[in-house]
């Protein structure tokens, strides 16, 4: 009991139980009810859970000196299959919705090099700025825009190569993975204000721009994205207008609101959503448990969210403490706009909702960054088993 203490947190392992329950049970619901898809995703989905718990396993046990020696291949490893997808012929990497961005692996299915670049980038840069603040006698200005510079290096070209396949939901992900590490780098906050202004500026003058000049906005900005992110844009700026590409949106709507407060139970989802058992499982959950259920939900994300912040705050080494406030702001805007996008509040971006929407990929990848954040509870003593001793 000792040693499970020593790499485990119960309340993390309860949380993510409920949730491989929880997303069993509604990817279930969701491909079952459907005939779009003849395959049941739920034994698939348990495979994924299965595994995940492992490799989540295999990273607590790591600590953090093993971690920043396997940063930088892994990060590399990523890198390659990222440049791979570029040149593979479609027999491999068969594009979908336009984007490239998986492999496909028979008796698997596929595997998207991009969701496991977040493991890379939060250890590769947490390592670097660790090490820049520890050669830096004396913080200043320039020394501060000479850590930017070497983020920037590390993160802007895989990042365009995503945004390239093209990927805009995982860019947002990345971005909030790295926004919180560098405000928690010390930094000083005058440069971080000043960058800030570019893309305040950047979207006042695009807000500007749509309301004001809507045929240059059209012509000269829609004109540069693909055709499937102007379809989604479309479709959440105006979705009466734009039937066809908003039909997610307000199908996701539909079955949000006719869940009404209790929902109409288990199984009992009749409001067709493209990818249910996806991007839009909250839609599925909230249809058939209704706004108690969907709170539950949300509940349950805020205790895991809590957990991981009590976890990190009580570390002692700033590895640690940047490591987990980029995955735990990665986290939890990608629960906000997940959910935010099924009732169109935000725009689609195909981005999953943690450890319940059906993926491969994203659970692993998840489950890899929880493990890091448990593996530093060996670095501090006795603060899960003090109250046990107490007793």
């Amino acid at each position: 009991m000792i040693l499970f203490g020593k790499y485990f947190d119960r309340q993390i392992l309860l949380y993510l139980c409920i949730f491989a329950v929880i997303s069993c049970c509604f990817v279930y619901s969701s491909s079952s009810i459907s005939s779009q898809y003849s395959d049941s995703f739920v034994i698939k989905q348990l495979i994924f859970y299965i595994l995940g718990f492992g490799l989540m396993v295999s990273v607590a046990i790591l600590d953090i000196e093993q971690l920043k020696k396997i940063s930088w291949y892994f990060y590399g490893l990523i890198i390659l299959l990222l440049i791979g997808l570029i040149f593979a012929p479609e027999s491999i990497a068969r594009p979908v919705n336009e984007a490239k961005s998986w492999y496909q692996i028979p008796f698997i299915g596929t595997f998207q090099p991009s969701e496991f670049l977040k493991f890379g980038f939060v250890l590769v840069v947490a390592k670097v700025i660790e090490r820049h603040q520890e050669k830096t006698d004396q913080q200043t200005i320039f020394s501060d825009c000479l850590l930017l510079i070497k983020i920037g290096v590390i993160t802007i070209p895989p990042m365009f190569i995503v945004y390239r396949q093209p990927d805009t939901g995982m860019i947002m992900l990345y971005l909030a993975l790295l926004i919180p590490m560098i405000y928690f780098s010390t930094i000083h906050k005058r440069i971080l204000v000043t960058i800030a202004i570019v893309p305040i500026t950047a979207v006042v003058a695009l807000l500007i721009i749509y309301f004001q000049f809507n045929n240059f906005y059209t012509e000269h900005i829609l004109g540069q994205l693909s055709p499937h992110q102007i379809s989604r844009i479309n479709g959440w700026l105006s979705p009466f207008e734009y039937g066809d590409s908003s039909y997610q949106t307000r199908q996701g709507i539909i079955a949000i609101g006719s869940g009404e407060m209790i929902g109409k139970g288990y199984m009992q989802n009749d409001v067709y959503v493209p990818e249910k058992h996806t991007d839009f499982i909250f839609a599925t959950i909230a249809e058939e448990t209704g706004f108690v259920g969907g709170s539950i939900i949300i509940l349950l994300y805020f205790l895991l969210i809590y957990r991981l912040v009590l976890i990190i705050m009580k570390a002692n080494s700033s590895f640690a403490y940047l490591t987990g406030a980029g995955i735990i702001g990665l986290l939890t805007f990608q629960i906000f706009q997940n959910i935010g996008m099924t009732m169109g509040i935000l725009p689609v971006t195909g981005v999953t909702l943690p450890f319940l929407s059906y993926g491969g990929s994203s659970l692993l990848s998840n489950f890899m960054l929880i493990g890091i954040i448990l593996s530093f509870i060996k670095t501090y003593d006795g603060y899960f088993f003090q109250s046990e001793d107490a007793e």
